[in-house]
């Protein structure tokens, strides 16, 4: 399995700025999700300004979305390795769990421990 990678983000003002209030991903009924062609609504706006906006603003909180789901990967995995709980899993085991690699699972486990302030234990 590949690791998760994100695309290149130029960062402005006005990324920053949308970055800290992300579009509302608003509930998709069951029916409009299963529409193919159907996506937040985008496919019914015809102003190409409007839709460009939606859809960056779409684009934000998604990666928003990604790197908090990310930091909290990373938390259970160092949560799961953490050598003091009794039924701590090996690396290995979390790769698996996560279809990660190995390596990146460590990489992981590391940037959880330094999320949660416990950069002192050590595999």
């Amino acid at each position: 399995m590949s690791e998760p990678q994100s695309a290149p983000r130029p960062r402005s003002s006005a990324d920053t700025e949308r970055r800290l209030k992300p579009a509302p991903l608003l509930f998709e009924p069951t029916e409009a999700a299963a529409d193919p062609e159907h996506f937040f609504d985008l496919e019914s706006i015809e102003d190409p300004r409007e839709l460009l906006s939606r859809s960056t603003e779409l684009v934000l909180a998604f990666r928003a979305a990604t790197d908090r789901a990310m930091e909290y990967q990373a938390m259970a995995a160092a949560q799961l390795a953490d050598p003091r709980r009794f039924d701590r899993l090996p690396t290995a085991l979390i790769a698996e769990q996560a279809e990660w690699t190995e390596d990146y699972a460590k990489k992981m486990v590391e940037f959880g421990r330094e999320l949660m302030g416990d950069s002192g234990h050590r595999e």
